[in-house]
């Protein structure tokens, strides 16, 4: 046995070992209105937080693909994940995918800034102010374990090895004789296991259980873990949290991009948010963005009491405005399960504005096919119960974005300028106390990063009582 230090392995236990998600990570027993006018400038992917979790579900009727990246980045022999299914899966229904489909989704809905440039106001006097100043909208087991399983009330249902993964799908009868059976298995489960496992067996879920297979990893020449996917039919939509927080340390972040057919996806037993958007913010943010969104979603989470499910992102598969990566193809959406897809043609879909970025090869007609990014940060107390989701009627595209909005610096003279440089004092004014009210930074310290100066004192509230 392997020795691993106190904090690695604190570091281990807190990984939930499939994209984050759902399941407990269980170590083995080695220690806008507007159309867009300006340009892309960065974007807040999953990257900005350093341990996310990603799922990618696909729905449509009683179906569904979930597919989970992982955020593991310990050794590859200490990996593996338990994850509740409804049903038993057979090997046909697993599929190992590429984990750069996943990365362009999650860049293709990434929240994002962009930025714009004021215009010579003396060269465009016959355009009013308030149009010029407007914001942009925004494992395999042996015989003999067969038989200790049984014993324990655990049934080995199946049992694959698919791309680098040994994978087992398991029943029990209780959660204590499977709780049991993993620790009996070299499977490092947590404390409470055996709690968060009764509510699934109750209700007669199976489990889905990974081990990497080091020969076969070694085979793929990678040194990250590739993506799992499994297809399944149940009538619930739903996303299963609670074994994820059996080992957890604090807070976790989960990104859902959730593909369907025809609208936006929300959660029914928690409240769904939609992030702040189209504000426009300090120019010199751009340099701090990621600090930016990260204190922004901080500041919001714990508005909503930590409670709330945060929508990113919502919107058609076939086109964006603005885009901070193409679209999806339609060879892309069918790796990550879209099963729904017509054979590849030439025609765009109708309806997709032009000038706009489009996927390419078109399918057959229109991309039928929308997507809804949420973000959950979460804890056993503030979320006990599992995601449910339904997707709605609502077809209104939806983006996180902030905007730079750079001042003209000429030195032309017309009453157009004098009238543009007193705008723009007050439009700096008020972008610095959107920036400190989305993050709660202090507002003398974002006016020092955009070089303002100290704030004016306030006019007493007596000044003008009597000079009107």
């Amino acid at each position: 046995m392997s020795q691993t230090s106190a904090p690695h392995k604190r570091r281990m236990l807190h990984r939930v070992g499939l994209a984050g998600f759902l399941g407990m990570g269980l170590l083995l027993a080695t220690p806008e209105a507007r159309a867009f006018c300006g340009f892309y400038v960065a974007k807040a992917d999953a990257s900005l937080y350093n341990e996310t979790s990603r799922v990618v579900m696909v729905r449509d009727g009683n179906r569904t693909v979930i597919g989970m990246l992982s955020d593991y980045k310990g050794p590859l022999k200490e990996f593996a994940m338990v994850v509740p299914v409804p049903t038993i899966l057979g090997r046909d229904q697993i599929h190992v995918a590429e984990r750069a489909v996943f990365d362009h989704l999650d860049a293709f809905t990434a929240p994002r800034l962009v930025e714009y440039f004021d215009e010579d106001p003396c060269a465009i006097r016959r355009r009013s102010l308030e149009d010029r100043m407007v914001s942009a909208p925004a494992a395999a087991g042996s015989k003999r374990s067969g038989l200790r399983a049984r014993k324990l009330g655990v049934t080995i249902e199946a049992q694959y090895t698919v791309g680098e993964y040994d994978i087992l799908i398991l029943s029990a009868k209780e959660s204590g004789g499977l709780e049991t059976w993993l620790r009996q298995n070299g499977y490092r489960v947590p404390a409470k296991a055996r709690k968060a496992l009764a509510p699934y067996i109750r209700t007669g879920h199976k489990f889905f259980v990974a081990k990497v297979n080091l020969g076969e990893q070694a085979r793929t020449g990678l040194q990250h873990l590739r993506p799992l996917q499994f297809a399944f039919e149940s009538p619930k939509f739903m996303l299963p949290i609670r074994l994820g927080m059996a080992n957890a340390q604090g807070p976790q972040d989960m990104l859902v991009y959730a593909i369907t057919r025809k609208g936006r996806v929300e959660t029914t037993n928690y409240r769904s948010v939609k992030l702040p958007t189209g504000k426009q913010i300090p120019v010199h943010l751009k340099n701090d963005f990621k600090a930016f969104y990260k204190a922004m979603f901080e500041t919001a989470w714990k508005r909503e009491d930590r409670r709330a499910v945060f929508t990113e992102h919502f919107w058609d598969m076939g086109w964006c405005d603005p885009c901070a990566a193409d679209p999806l193809s339609p060879d892309q959406l069918r790796q990550l399960g879209v099963w729904w897809l017509d054979a590849p043609g030439e025609a765009p879909p109708p309806g997709v504005p032009s000038g706009r970025r489009r996927a390419a090869p078109w399918s057959g007609g229109a991309v039928d096919a929308v997507v809804t990014r949420l973000h959950v940060r979460y804890t056993a107390k503030t979320f006990p119960e599992d995601l449910v989701f339904q997707e709605t009627k609502d077809r209104e595209n939806f983006q996180v974005r902030f905007v730079l909005q750079h001042p003209w610096r000429g030195s032309s003279e017309c009453t157009e300028a004098g009238s543009y440089r007193e705008a723009l004092r007050k439009r700096q004014e008020e972008e610095v106390r959107t920036a400190a009210n989305l993050t709660g930074w202090p507002v003398e310290r974002l006016r020092r990063g955009a070089g303002m100066g100290p704030a004016p004192a306030p006019t007493p509230w007596w000044k003008n009582l009597w000079s009107r």
